[in-house]
């Protein structure tokens, strides 16, 4: 399948949260590759007081406000990873964050974005990685889209502020969708 490249990316956020719906994110171990249906997404601009981004640029916050399709990856709870991929433009600081998969190939499930990241192998040596080629070690392929029908635009979940922002996708019904529905 092709990889999704620059311009799918360079979009409004929240148009690129629901798109990613149904895509594959991929992840090379070296002597494997991971593949998980993406089936779960919210999208964060720097309008938005629950983005990282909110307050402007910080060490913590610099690959967010990279080209779009690059990795931004955070560390919450003192155990916890999540990914994030930018998106808009450069300097801009937004990005969607991918909440949940539906494992393929031998990948359990992983409905959270902590699970995600632990089940993908996915560090913060993957903050800043391009995703837009395989080259990245993490990438996402193009698969059939999902039907308009078939998805669910919600508030977030796990956040106190902008809690009910409705920026928060996911496929209605699948089983790896994170259980706060």
């Amino acid at each position: 399948m092709p990889v999704l490249d620059v311009s799918f990316y360079s979009r409004d956020t929240l148009v690129v949260a629901r798109e990613l719906l149904g895509q594959v994110l991929c992840r090379s171990t070296g002597t494997a590759t991971l593949r998980g249906r993406v089936v779960e997404t919210e999208g964060y601009t720097p309008d938005d007081p629950a983005s990282h981004s909110f307050r402007g640029r910080t060490g913590r916050t610099e690959a967010m406000f990279q080209r779009p399709g690059t990795a931004y990856i955070y560390f919450i709870y003192g155990m916890y990873h999540c990914l994030n991929i930018v998106t808009e433009r450069e300097n801009f600081g937004s990005a969607v964050l991918i909440r949940a998969l539906e494992g393929l190939g031998g990948l359990s499930e992983a409905n959270g974005p902590g699970k995600l990241c632990r089940a993908m192998g996915i560090g913060m040596e993957h903050n800043g990685c391009d995703v837009t080629c395989e080259s990245g070690k993490i990438w996402v392929e193009r698969d059939a889209p999902i039907s308009a029908e078939d998805v669910v635009q919600t508030t977030r979940i796990g956040i106190r502020r902008a809690a009910n922002y409705p920026r928060r996708f996911y496929i209605r019904g699948n089983k790896s969708v994170s259980k706060f529905n």
